[in-house]
């Protein structure tokens, strides 16, 4: 060894320490270049699959509706998310993650600055490539947003002005939902108190479930749904579209929870990606197996309607928390979600809420649910969860019965009693979905 070392240069050995560090140097730039390629082909993948939820939305909706009701919703889901996409383009996005540039600190970002994309063709030198690409990352918070908008249409429908919802989603979408996401998501004042809610069972399902139930008082219940006392069902025009709709968001669920890793850079984080599949399965087929078992034991018969719902309760109890929780873990809360779904929409019934999907239930009732089971595996406590619900339900509520009341005292938000007994398809598009069979 010590004639080798002899034999090299001076220089040489001088230079082999700075070799090691150019090196080591080397190493940890393809490291993140590593990061940032597999993250955003994360956020990529994910926001397809939460983007097919649209259509999930879009069937399960239209197969709950009456058949004379059908292409309204076709229309409002299509509409909803071409909205909150350019919404959240001009508004949404920058208000929501504000970074440094708060208007006031930890509640309110910068309005009106609009997403600007990476360069085409940025180097690495120019990349944030601790992260991810911003067209990625836009394009994945981005079906999130219109998710939350597709859980007041359902709770609306057969009895709502196009135009005027419209509107609501509008503001929803770019300033409402953004603000409140903010809080947590984007480093807000809530996310220093400690509040948790991994992919937004609180941040994106109650909040669409406080804007619905503000919705569903100031609409008031459909034509004929209540009446002498008694509740009238009103059966959906084809339980089989429902079905495939709640298959469809099964399916998108697993970009909505998986891609909310938010890295994929390692094998600590794909391991966690496959970790929150698994829980987030466990937790929609114990929902739908709670509802299944409940409703034969409560009404003698299984409800396919209330198995549907109760496998998308089990789905938005585990968002919250789907990593951290065992197999067993995300069995027991899912179950808990569909248990709550078949005791919640004859709740409402008797308070004379309609709900004609059943979102408020789902997304409500159960996001409520899965923010506090947060304490049985993370390491927030009860009262920030609360804390987090209770401030996403006030100002999601009252400012969502606000704008309603606005939009209802000044352009109108339902339809007339003529028009909702003939359909919507026809009294608002013109059209109808089925026109080769007798309107229900």
């Amino acid at each position: 060894m010590n004639l080798m070392k002899s034999l090299i240069p001076a220089a040489a050995i001088v230079a082999l320490p700075q070799i090691g560090l150019a090196q080591e140097a080397a190493t940890g730039e393809a490291a993140l270049h590593t990061q940032y390629i597999f993250t955003t082909l994360l956020f990529l993948m994910a926001g397809f699959l939460v983007f097919f939820m649209a259509a999930g939305f879009a069937m399960l909706e239209g197969g709950l509706v009456r058949s004379k009701n059908v292409a309204m919703q076709m229309i409002k889901n299509v509409a909803l998310f071409s909205f909150a996409a350019i919404m959240y383009w001009l508004i949404g996005f920058n208000l929501m993650y504000p970074g440094d540039g708060w208007t006031i600190a930890g509640w309110v970002g910068p309005f009106f600055k609009t997403t600007v994309l990476d360069p085409v063709g940025v180097g690495a030198d120019a990349a944030a490539l601790d992260y991810a690409s911003v067209g990625s990352d836009f394009f994945f918070q981005l079906v999130f947003v219109a998710a939350t908008a597709s859980i007041v249409s359902g709770a609306v429908a057969e009895r709502i002005k196009l135009w005027p919802f419209l509107v609501f989603v509008i503001v929803l979408t770019g300033v409402m939902y953004p603000i409140s996401g903010s809080w947590q998501w984007g480093g807000g004042w809530l996310s220093e108190a400690g509040f948790s809610d991994f992919a937004g069972s609180t941040i994106v399902h109650s909040v669409g479930g406080w804007a619905a139930l503000a919705g569903a008082l100031i609409l008031g219940p459909r034509i004929g749904k209540y009446k002498d006392g008694k509740v009238h069902p009103m059966p959906g025009s084809n339980l089989a579209l429902a079905t495939l709709g709640t298959f469809i968001l099964w399916l998108g669920w697993f970009g909505f929870n998986g891609g909310s890793q938010l890295a994929m850079g390692t094998v600590g984080d794909v391991s966690d990606v496959s970790r929150i599949f698994a829980n987030t399965n466990m937790a929609a087929a114990a929902g739908a197996v709670a509802a299944l078992i409940l409703t034969q034991l409560l009404y003698k018969k299984p409800d396919l309607t209330m198995v549907l719902n109760g496998a998308l309760a089990g789905l938005v109890s585990i968002t919250a928390e789907p990593l951290a929780p065992t197999l067993f873990g995300a069995l027991w809360i899912g179950a808990v979600g569909g248990i709550i779904v078949v005791f919640a929409v004859p709740m409402l019934d008797k308070f004379k809420i309609d709900d004609v999907v059943g979102a408020i239930p789902v997304h409500l009732f159960a996001g409520i649910w899965g923010t506090i089971a947060v304490i049985f595996y993370g390491e927030a406590s009860l009262g920030t969860q609360l804390l987090g619900i209770l401030a996403y339900g006030l100002f999601t509520f009252v400012g969502a019965l606000i704008l309603w009341s606005i939009l209802k005292s000044t352009v109108g938000i339902r339809v007339s009693e003529e028009d909702e007994i003939n359909g919507l398809d026809m009294a608002e598009l013109g059209m109808e979905a089925y026109p080769e069979f007798s309107k229900g």
